[in-house]
């Protein structure tokens, strides 16, 4: 059995190998141009697999994606990688120490590959529960950025969803050509318990998208209550400066009619009427005072005052 493992191959090496193991065109094109959703095809004796990996990176806190095609043959794997993951090192030297495993041909090289990327969705899951985790602290404490972080996550768990849920009716489509195949019964019992994992792991996934829809929801509430009461604040802010400039106003047109009257007065021209008059200095502080008194009453029966 040769396995052959490239990482993001040129076009000449696909075709290099497309014409020694006699490739369908339509596969090898796919390799190519990778971006591909994760599905399972058969072209006469050799098996086609998309698979999407993913990882947790820990420092920015996102999932990294990576695409994995793999040809099974009757005597032959070819896996053609493009990104960091999964990493098929671990998978050759499981192989290498495992002959029971590997004497089951290139059936069994395809279930190791399955199950190294099923299991690099663990930590995945346990890195995106932590986040959404930090995120329900974070709604409810007020940060500022967490409807950025929601949405990133949101976008990630879209991405998540589209590499697992593919991969769980691929496996019930390898598990219903067992007895086509004359698969191994061994291999049978991994492949299925493979195939228990993807449900799990795809069942977490869906539970994520749901949480962090309902996490949004809840920050926008929280948010449309904290607008509403910065708003209340500022009406009533707003109340309390109309009621200090109602008084304010108030006390300067009572302060306005005694300055108004004592004005005219001080103006000391010889002609003016009631200079002369006996009566004229009592009778201007009398207007002053029942003016004062009269404006005092009216902006008191209006709260003014």
């Amino acid at each position: 059995m040769a396995w052959i493992g490239l990482a993001r191959p040129t076009e000449a090496e696909l075709l290099s190998l497309a014409a020694e193991f006699d490739l369908h065109e339509l596969a090898v094109e796919d390799a190519m141009e990778a971006h591909q959703r994760p599905k399972l095809e058969r072209y006469g004796d050799t098996l086609f697999v998309v698979l999407r990996a993913a990882r947790y990176l820990d420092a920015p806190e996102e999932v990294d994606f990576g695409e994995l095609h793999v040809f099974v043959g009757p005597d032959f794997v070819i896996t053609v990688r493009h990104g960091a993951a999964p990493d098929l090192s671990a998978v050759r030297h499981r192989m290498e120490d495992d002959p029971e495993l590997l004497r089951l041909g290139p059936e069994a090289v395809l279930y190791a590959i399955l199950d190294a990327v099923v299991d690099g969705y663990a930590p995945v899951v346990s890195g995106v529960q932590n986040d959404i985790d930090e995120i329900e602290t974070e709604v409810f404490s007020g940060a500022p950025e967490v409807s950025r972080r929601i949405y990133e996550l949101a976008r990630e768990m879209v991405e998540f969803q589209r590499a697992t849920r593919p991969l769980v009716g691929m496996l019930h489509a390898l598990m219903a050509g067992f007895a086509k195949y004359g698969t191994d019964e061994e291999l049978q019992r991994y492949l299925r318990d493979v195939a228990d994992h993807v449900t799990h792991t795809s069942e977490r996934v869906d539970g994520f998208r749901q949480a962090l829809a309902d996490i949004l929801t809840v920050n926008a509430t929280l948010v449309t209550q904290q607008q509403n009461a910065e708003m209340r604040a500022l009406a009533e802010a707003g109340f309390e400066q109309n009621e200090e400039i109602k008084k304010i106003s108030s006390w300067a047109a009572i302060l306005f009619a005694p300055t108004l009257v004592g004005t005219i007065y001080g103006m000391n021209f010889e002609n003016m009427p009631e200079l002369g008059w006996g009566l004229g200095y009592p009778f201007a502080i009398l207007l002053m005072a029942v003016v004062c008194v009269s404006l005092y009453f009216i902006f008191k029966r209006r709260d003014w005052l």
